[in-house]
């Protein structure tokens, strides 16, 4: 039989223990290198649990779907998605909001980029001579990776992309499509801009390999997202504290690692042009 003292400790950790375990769960689309996804956002995870005074994890995941699916199934309460696959999430899981993106999301772009071997030149309209070549997409939930780029293929060629080009492909994120048509695998690819100029930054690109030849209008692109049932789980008020921590967000170091300048409020008719894109190539019903 516990002692009254002991049973006492017992009864007091059992009423304090939900409250001490409740941790805040956040994912994100695995779109460049593994590495570098875990050192951003194991950074965001410290960042927000000082700023939130709760336990806030990061867990990785290994494609855009399962980001999606971890979502949908309250896995995570907030995911840091791109266009789409926010759209996508959104649409699984009703009161769910788009509450914060980069300043840069608001005017993003795709660039289109070549193999030299391909002998095509930078364009101010999609260059005609990819016709043929073989193509690597990014994921295939992608916004930047495969939406978008597969939206002007088909305005630009009035055909699917299996029509327009000898073999195409999905590299699963940018930094491999950037890898894949470097190597001559692929001789034309379409990658997130940003994840571009981040490693032309680093030298880690062999420009004498692989240049850009095109570069889309803007659109609307990635954004944190949260599940609208939160404020029942960490308390009133809790969505706000989450939107202001990432609006608030400024130390530089913690920027550059997205890249982005600042994060801005968003909304979710920020993204219906995107599931209007969306719905026009059928990706999404």
């Amino acid at each position: 039989m516990l002692k009254p003292f002991k049973r006492a400790l017992l009864l007091s950790l059992a009423l304090v223990s939900p409250v001490m375990a409740e941790t805040f769960v956040f994912t994100a689309i695995p779109d460049a290198d593994e590495t570098k996804l875990r050192e951003r956002f194991q950074s965001v995870a410290d960042y927000l649990s000082e700023q939130l005074e709760v336990d806030v994890r990061y867990i990785p995941v290994k494609s855009y779907a399962a980001a999606v699916s971890a979502f949908r199934n309250n896995q995570v309460q907030l995911a840091w998605f791109g266009g789409l696959s926010g759209v996508q999430a959104r649409a699984l899981v009703p009161g769910s909001e788009a509450i914060a993106q980069g300043e840069e999301d608001t005017q993003f772009v795709t660039y289109f980029i070549a193999h030299k071997s391909t002998g095509i030149e930078p364009s101010e309209e999609l260059p005609e001579a990819i016709e043929g070549k073989t193509f690597t997409f990014g994921s295939k939930g992608s916004t930047s990776g495969r939406l978008m780029p597969e939206y002007y293929i088909r305005e630009t060629f009035d055909a699917a992309p299996e029509e327009v080009f000898s073999r195409v492909g999905f590299s699963g994120n940018h930094s491999r499509t950037i890898r894949l048509v470097e190597a001559g695998t692929y001789e034309v690819g379409a990658v997130n801009y940003a994840v571009w100029e981040s490693e032309i930054e680093e030298g880690t690109v062999d420009t004498d390999a692989v240049s850009v030849i095109w570069e889309t209008p803007p659109y609307q692109d990635y954004q944190w997202t949260i599940r609208g049932d939160v404020n029942e789980r960490f308390g009133d008020g809790f969505k706000e504290k989450v939107q202001q921590a990432l609006v608030n967000m400024d130390d530089p170091e913690l920027l550059n690692k997205f890249p982005r300048s600042a994060f801005i409020p968003a909304s979710n008719e920020d993204y219906e042009s995107i599931r209007n894109t969306a719905e026009k190539i059928g990706i999404i019903d």
